[in-house]
């Protein structure tokens, strides 16, 4: 038994819970249309929604329990809290938070509904409390008699994730610089590709997520700038 176990177990739950008023406080709009970053965060999270499911049920299967749980914990705190909401997350303008439109909202609904039945072997009554309150539910129903339904990832799922981690990795990149140099998140920065943009259809994700004016394609390095590699790039 270690004490540390339980506290990772506390935080988690209020991760969960953290996550679940965040959500349900955003203002939904009609009459606004998804962002491009919208758009592109979904579909990655549904993909990558199908990728973790197939690697669970797979787990299930060869009784590793421990690893599936680590799967879906990864999966709610790394990919949905950290990357996903973030990429959605409505902006603050003039200290307000704007809406988000109806279409990005309800397949954050539907995500968070999803990734709570995963959850649930795992956390029965957390996950039963949240499910009762996404949507307005009959006397009676709970989430152990609700099924999972997550098709298996196709090959163009999989090219998606792949594309995205790149993005990521460029973020990453990016927020290293800024802490190397003490450069505060708030303040916008260009960022330049040398030869050519390999994620120039991710553009508004990585602009969102790291905080950007504008990306460019250069020949050569600027002389005041910062480097930094993705991969072997």
């Amino acid at each position: 038994f270690d004490d540390a176990l339980c506290e990772q177990g506390r935080n988690f739950n209020n991760k969960i819970w953290n996550a679940f008023r965040l959500v349900k406080g955003w203002n939904v709009a009609d009459d606004i249309a998804p962002t491009e970053a919208g758009k592109t965060a979904v579909a990655w999270f549904d993909a990558k929604l199908k990728q973790v499911n197939a690697e669970v049920d797979d787990l299930f299967r060869k009784y590793r329990i421990s690893e599936a749980l680590m799967a879906v914990y990864r999966l709610f705190w790394d990919e949905f809290s950290s990357w996903y909401l973030e990429m959605v997350k409505p902006a603050y303008i003039n200290g307000e938070a704007q809406p988000i439109d109806r279409p990005t909202y309800e397949a954050t609904i539907r995500f968070f509904e999803t990734l709570l039945k995963m959850l649930h072997p795992f956390m029965p009554f957390i996950t039963e409390e949240l499910w009762q309150h996404i949507y307005d539910r009959k006397d009676g129903e709970s989430i152990m008699r609700d099924a999972l339904h997550v098709d298996n990832p196709t090959d163009d799922d999989l090219r998606l994730i792949e594309q995205v981690e790149v993005a990521k990795q460029i973020v990453s990149g990016v927020r290293m610089v800024r802490n190397q140099k003490n450069i505060a998140p708030k303040e916008k920065l260009e960022l330049q590709a040398i030869g050519a943009n390999a994620s120039a259809d991710f553009d508004s994700i990585i602009i969102k997520m790291a905080n950007l004016s504008a990306i460019s394609v250069v020949a050569d390095k600027d002389a005041n700038a910062s480097a930094f590699m993705v991969g072997t790039h």
